[in-house]
């Protein structure tokens, strides 16, 4: 059977070994799985969808809730998985349902109903939902308090794709990912994994607030392994794609070549040339087997923004989430060590005068960006921390009052029709430089650094605090130039060190997108994706440690 053939029949099963854990984890609850030929022709008319949603609202509002909204999701999930020169997996999944949340007796209720299609299914799920709101109202303490919300009315929202990767055939993507294979094995490596990741969701959101948001969200992530072996003495060496997840569509893997971001990485703000990364990947991976072992000791970092997402996401993104700061996250991931009264002091010295953090749900092309949040409010952009001083955290509505906010800042979400909304990471990013300043220039007033590409393993404490970051490349900086490449590197430090040794930033021509398509959190635990922004950063002295295992 020839490979094409393979792929229009569309074999199913699990996503193989390559597969993130987290994605592995999830592949069971992603939904049933259905004929690629038929995904997009599923979907309900949004006259439909609000006469839906109406019935729910009426009814919960009839059996005694003060407030209410209604999601109907639809979900289509594709990955398509290869090895060197055959194809792994090919997935193709839909889940489709409407989930009713409502606040009555002062206390939340929910109730989810899959392959609701009736205005008697919306009513059913509208008065369990308010039934179990009122049996949980025997155990409440406080009653929930939501910042006040207008209502939209009727509005909608669409990722703006040029080519809805949906419509692109199986075989088309097929061919990419095993010519991508092929150039890898051309060009030296032994082993090659590759993979795209595909994800639509459909949501329509109305609350008794009056919105009703209609919102077609797309993603997408071409991503491989490749690895290199040294034959005489069994070691090797890999390097992942330097490919960002994006909220894009199959445009984003049809590159311009007018659209390159000049630079060591093949990262790009419009597009992803695969095949030019992967021929440097192959090539990298040789010359990492005979790289010098990195010294340990303090450096000069210079971090591209491909290996600076990962701790922007892990040491501002998650300690920032008010919910961890109050401690409803302790049980599973901990707490942070951002806490309110370094807030409150206003005056807490998060990082150095030039850091400026933000967060939004708005950039185009990131993985977060959506028209309206899971509670229907309307996203933005807000300071995190404005000039190195903490200033605010991430917060929806029933948490908006604890820090004195008027409004919800609109990051309320869950990862399907079935799973209840709650506060999760928008885009969280560090703003480019003001004074123009390159890579090139910024390398040059380095005398002892590495320039590090792409993000590897980490690891970080409970508050969000100790930490420890690798990376996929590492360039040693000698007196300004670069001086060849080195390995076993990781860098330590703590939140507060390291953001408060940030000592120059580029400007906004450098700046570009990294980003987590599967991030979890919560218990029961939920998937979402986000991006993080940054142009390459400057962080003196931090310490270096080497991580070659010794025999």
């Amino acid at each position: 059977m020839n490979r094409r053939h393979f792929a229009n029949l569309m074999g199913m099963g699990t996503a193989g070994l390559f597969l993130p854990s987290q994605l592995a984890a999830a592949i069971p609850t992603l939904g049933r799985p259905v004929d690629a030929a038929v995904l997009l022709e599923r979907g309900l008319d949004v006259a439909v969808k609000k006469r839906l949603a109406d019935a729910a609202l009426n009814t919960a509002k009839a059996k005694g809730a003060t407030y209410t909204d209604v999601r109907i999701g639809r979900y289509l999930n594709q990955f398509v998985v290869t090895r060197e020169d055959k194809v792994q997996n090919i997935v193709n999944t839909e889940s489709y349902g409407i989930g009713v949340r409502v606040i009555a007796d002062g206390c939340w209720g929910f109730a989810a109903i899959v392959d609701a299609k009736t205005e008697a299914d919306m009513a059913r799920a509208a008065e369990q939902a308010v039934a179990i709101a009122k049996a949980n109202a025997r155990l409440l303490k406080q009653p929930v308090q939501l910042a006040p919300q207008q209502g939209y009315g009727e509005v909608n929202w669409k990722t703006p794709i040029q080519k809805n990767a949906f419509e692109v055939p199986i075989a088309e993507k097929v061919d990419l990912l095993l010519g991508v294979n092929a150039a890898a094995m051309k060009n030296g490596a032994n082993y090659v994994n590759s993979v795209m990741f595909l994800v639509n969701e459909q949501k329509y959101i109305a609350t008794s607030d009056g919105t009703y948001a209609d919102q077609d969200v797309h993603r997408i992530w071409p991503i491989f392994n490749v690895t290199s072996i040294d034959q005489k003495s069994g070691k090797f060496e890999t390097r992942q794609a330097l490919s960002a997840p994006s909220g894009m569509g199959y445009e984003y893997v049809q590159t311009n070549p007018a659209d390159k971001v000049t630079g060591v990485t093949t990262r790009y703000n419009k597009g992803y040339d695969m095949l030019e990364d992967v021929i440097a990947a192959a090539q990298q991976t040789k010359e990492k087997l005979s790289a010098k072992s990195v010294e340990a000791g303090k450096y000069d970092l210079v971090l591209d923004p491909s290996n600076l997402w990962l701790t922007i996401h892990e040491s501002v993104g998650h300690p920032l989430e008010l919910d961890r700061v109050l401690g409803y996250e302790a049980n599973f991931a901990g707490t942070s060590f951002a806490t309110l009264d370094k807030w409150q002091s206003k005056n807490f010295n998060y990082g150095s005068k030039i850091v400026n953090l933000f967060a939004d749900k708005l950039q185009p092309g990131s993985l977060g960006a959506v028209g309206y949040d899971d509670e229907g409010v309307k996203t933005k952009q807000w300071d995190l921390v404005k000039d190195g001083v903490l200033v605010n955290y991430q917060a929806i509505r029933d948490q908006a009052a604890i820090i004195g906010e008027k409004e919800s800042h609109g990051c309320c979400y869950a990862d399907s029709w079935g799973t209840v909304q709650f506060q999760r990471m928008p885009n969280v990013s560090l703003a480019a430089g003001k004074t123009p300043l390159s890579v090139q220039d910024m390398i040059k007033d380095v005398k002892k650094g590495i320039y590090i590409v792409g993000d590897g393993s980490f690891s970080i404490d409970q508050q969000r605090y100790n930490f420890q970051f690798g990376g996929q490349l590492f360039y040693e900086i000698k007196n300004g130039e670069i001086a060849g490449m080195l390995k076993d590197v990781a860098y330590q430090s703590n939140t507060q060190e390291f953001w408060n040794s940030c000592a120059a930033i580029c400007d906004e021509r450098d700046y570009r997108l990294g980003g987590s398509f599967f991030d979890g959190k919560g218990q029961p635990s939920q998937s979402s994706s986000v991006s993080h922004g940054s142009a390459t950063t400057r962080f003196n002295g931090v310490n270096v440690i080497n991580t070659a295992r010794k025999i």
